[in-house]
């Protein structure tokens, strides 16, 4: 069995072969930015309280299409930060024993909701969201000390997930 005749010049590759780095690099896919309804930009929304920032997911690895991912976030504690924004509207949505379960009228009714929002302010109807999470949300509540019998309320701060969640309740 006779060895190939190899046939190496002075830059130690093969004649015949290519160098990696004369090789056209292939160019990035172009990847349409994520609108939510194919219609609103997330990447633009400004979430001005810096306490709030990590409980209202709207940007980045949040940023969805529909509010509707059928993710798993109650099977964690706090996970239920992780799930977007407008989805967690869409299942305040979804509350007493009449409308269990019917997202899809959730989801409509969250998307006619924001064309009317754009309509009147002429806003992304994200941003309008997520600043009446922000304004609506509790800063402080009132706790029960009870001793020997009788109850007094005690004035405490409230945590920030707390504000959201009942920021998204009572809208």
């Amino acid at each position: 069995i006779g060895m190939a005749e190899e046939n190496w010049n002075e830059d130690g590759m093969e004649a015949g072969s290519m160098a990696i780095d004369n090789m056209p690099l292939p160019q990035p896919a172009d990847i349409p930015e994520i609108k939510l309804f194919g219609r609103w930009s997330c990447y633009d929304v400004q979430v001005s309280d810096m306490s709030l920032q990590d409980y209202i997911s709207v940007k980045e690895k949040y940023a969805k299409y529909l509010p509707h991912s059928a993710g798993r976030y109650a099977h964690k504690r706090f996970r239920k930060a992780q799930c977007p924004i407008v989805e967690r509207l869409t299942n305040s949505l979804m509350m007493h024993g009449r409308n269990n379960g019917k997202k899809l009228m959730a989801v409509r009714i969250v998307k006619h909701a924001f064309e009317i929002i754009h309509l009147l302010t002429g806003e992304n109807p994200l941003q309008v969201l997520v600043t009446a999470i922000i304004n609506s949300g509790p800063r402080e509540d009132s706790t029960r000390i009870g001793r020997a019998g009788t109850v007094r309320r005690q004035a405490v701060d409230v945590s920030p997930l707390r504000r959201v969640n009942q920021a998204i309740w009572l809208l």
